[in-house]
């Protein structure tokens, strides 16, 4: 499909309006939660219970490059970066940006039962497309150097046991700053899902996402893939995944991003709340379009803690929550699209429907420490579907109403 036009740079937006407000520093953020009658029952839980689950995932699933070896070093001049070069692993084990004395320390092996390493990047300002040419993991978004995530403000959905968030309003579109008070104006988002769900407490959940640049039409928001660990009542959620967004990301290439909600108040993508971990990728990285990459969430030593292909990323701490929400009892994992209407043009996952072969995939879903996986789909709109392949992987997509 044909892209968009020029986004600028300038990357603002605010979230708002619906049934009861909430103060987000200096920014009124305001939601309108829609209860679904249809919302998907409690599957039986499995007496038995897995710790990160095989790392060699289902056959269903394609292998994601985590489990290859790093390449050998490349040479890079002094004082040029080469479009051509690749930033390959230096040491088995990444060290982190910065570690306070009491800084919580990550688990020994990644959710998926692999020791970290870290991953192969991509130049600085590299596409999604050059990031997989160069069979790279990441690329930073920009050329500046930093390993501090930007926050950005954008509308943001999600889906509890208790009902689905399918229409809110916002401001005016990102590349505008945000506009606090009741001077700003509001346009309407709708929220189209198609999503995996299991109840059951657990700490945490990864699985292999398809990393797609889908079609995201001009005045819709986003059009995402992502795992969400949830409370059990849906109030409490850590999120990680990738997103196509030009308001949020200033192209329409693949991100990565995670989020966060405390009392079904949203936050801010990739800054909010977040710590950094990891000194070779952050939040807001380019990530390669057409691949498969492990995504997980796990809660250890008092923070909730983000992983991506071989490394921690960084982690969201317990005080976010007061200390109350320290262990999962709901998690999903789906595709949402963000538009500016009920009948959207945006792409879902890569564009094909779930009945297609080549559909993206959530693949290999594992829970932490929790039940066995037993995932019940469903897809929240007429224009997007879903289709369970077993009982830890399913498609999902389509094209939109157009």
């Amino acid at each position: 499909m044909n892209e968009d036009g020029h986004v600028s740079n300038s990357r603002r937006g605010l979230l708002a309006a619906g049934l009861a407000a909430a103060v987000v520093g200096s920014m009124g953020v305001v939601w309108t939660l829609n209860a679904d009658a249809d919302e998907l029952p409690a599957p039986e839980t499995p007496a038995a219970v897995t710790a990160s689950a095989d790392p060699a995932g289902d056959a269903d699933a394609a292998a994601p490059s985590a489990d290859v070896t790093q390449p050998a070093e490349v040479a890079q001049p002094a004082d040029v970066t080469s479009p051509a070069a690749v930033e390959p692993a230096a040491d088995p084990v990444p060290v982190p940006a910065a570690r306070g004395v009491d800084a919580p320390v990550p688990p020994r092996l990644l959710p998926w039962g692999q020791r970290p390493s870290k991953l192969k990047r991509a130049w600085a300002g590299a596409t999604s497309k050059e990031v997989a040419a160069a069979d790279a993991d990441a690329a930073p978004a920009d050329t500046s150097g930093s390993l501090e995530p930007v926050p950005e403000y954008a509308p943001k959905g999600r889906s509890s046991r208790s009902g689905i968030l399918k229409r809110a309003r916002t401001t005016v579109v990102p590349p505008a700053p945000p506009v606090a008070g009741a001077a700003a104006a509001l346009d309407d988002v709708f929220f189209h899902y198609s999503v995996g769900t299991q109840i059951g407490d657990t700490d945490g959940s990864w699985a292999n996402l398809t990393i797609a640049k889908p079609y995201l039409a001009s005045g819709d928001f986003h059009t995402l893939t992502e795992i969400a660990v949830q409370s059990a009542d849906g109030r409490q959620i850590v999120e990680v995944g990738w997103t196509v967004d030009r308001g949020v990301n200033g192209d329409s290439d693949p991100h990565l991003f995670v989020y966060y909600w405390k009392d079904r108040v949203p936050s801010c993508y990739n800054a909010c709340g977040f710590t950094m971990y990891s000194s070779s990728v952050k939040p807001g990285d380019t990530l390669p379009v057409g691949a498969t990459k492990r995504f997980g969430i796990q809660h250890f030593d008092g923070v909730w803690w983000i992983a991506y292909d071989s490394e921690w990323i960084g982690y969201f701490p317990d005080s976010l929550w007061n200390g109350t929400y320290t262990r999962a009892g709901l998690t999903q994992w789906f595709g949402e699209v963000a538009a500016s209407t009920n009948q959207p043009c945006t792409d879902m996952g890569n564009s094909l429907p779930a009945g297609d072969i080549s559909a993206a995939r959530i693949g290999s879903i594992s829970m932490t420490n929790g039940p066995l996986p037993l995932a019940a789909v469903r897809a929240t709109s007429p224009y997007y579907s879903v289709q369970s392949l077993t009982d830890r992987t399913f498609r999902f997509g389509g094209s939109g109403a157009c």
